[in-house]
């Protein structure tokens, strides 16, 4: 099990946001398991030609969404999935609820604002 990602100078998607996809959708699909160690933030960006401030981006994106986490000097490991992603996105749900209410949206139309919103990220 080894780490790939490659970036496409000439993508759309930002350098960052194709090794946040690319390190997300190996640690989902398992080719990189629970516990695997990631590449320091340094080592990352020399190997792929990037400055380590992108990496770093990814990284720290990952982790908000909790894909990885750092421990410290220890390095950086990939998460076990469900726990942090579950809280994090039952949080992001219930502020969008209270500023939707907030705003005077009935429940129906926040529920319809939702799946709009959720249709066109995953639908596109």
């Amino acid at each position: 099990m080894t780490l790939h990602v490659t970036v496409d100078q000439d993508a759309p998607e930002p350098p960052y946001e194709q090794i946040r996809a690319g390190i997300a959708d190996q640690a989902r699909s398992g080719e990189l398991p629970v516990g695997y160690r990631l590449p320091t933030v340094r080592g990352f960006a020399e190997q792929l030609g990037l400055a380590a401030n992108t990496v770093a981006k990814a990284y720290r994106a990952l982790e908000t969404d909790g894909v990885i986490e750092t421990r410290g000097r220890n390095g950086t490991f990939v998460a076990a999935p469900g726990d942090t992603a579950d809280r994090e996105a039952a949080a992001a749900a219930r502020g969008y609820a209270e500023r939707a209410r907030r705003l005077g949206l009935d429940r129906a139309a926040a529920l319809a604002a939702a799946e709009e919103a959720v249709r066109a990220v995953y639908d596109a």
